[in-house]
Parts: C-alpha cells; sequence; structure tokens
C-alpha cells in the first residue's frame, strides 16, 4: 500500500526536530454544494531542523515516531527546492 503524501504551510517550528503543518483541503458542502475550506494540523517529523514557518512543505505517512507524530517531512515545494529530508 503506498504511503499517503500531503502538500503544506508550515505553522510552527517550536518543537526540536518537529514542525507543524496545516493542510487545507477544498470540499463541496453537502446540502448546498459551495466549495468550502477544510483544514487539519499535521506534525512532521524534520531531522535537521531545516523548515520555517510560512514555508510549503510535502510530509509523507511514517510509522509513530511520537504519540502525536506519525508524518516526516518529505520535501520543500517550489521556489528553491534545494532543502530535502535525510532518509
Amino acid at each position: 500500500m503506498p504511503k499517503r503524501t500531503l502538500t503544506g504551510t508550515v505553522v510552527s517550528e517550536k518543537g526540536d526536530k518537529t514542525i507543524v503543518v496545516l493542510v487545507e483541503r477544498r470540499v463541496a458542502h453537502p446540502l448546498y454544494g459551495k466549495i468550502i475550506r477544510r483544514s487539519k494540523k499535521y506534525h512532521a517529523h524534520d531531522e535537521a531542523n531545516a523548515y520555517h514557518e510560512g514555508e510549503t512543505v510535502r510530509i509523507e505517512e511514517c510509522a509513530p515516531i511520537s504519540k502525536l507524530k506519525t508524518w516526516k517531512v518529505v520535501g520543500k515545494v517550489g521556489g528553491d527546492a534545494t532543502v530535502t529530508a535525510a532518509a
């Protein structure tokens, strides 16, 4: 089974080797059909503390690292994509 990959914006980098990524998705309202935004925050493992608030990153599902962390950073999206996570 392939691992899920999501793209979102870093909203916090306060934890050591941890970032919080806000992932937004657009869904149609079940009754009215209007497109609305739904968001969720994911804690992701950032081994090198390389990512900062405001950056757009791609995260991938992984085995649980701690109580909240079950995602790891794959890399930065767009712009200067030279930063990649160590495997």
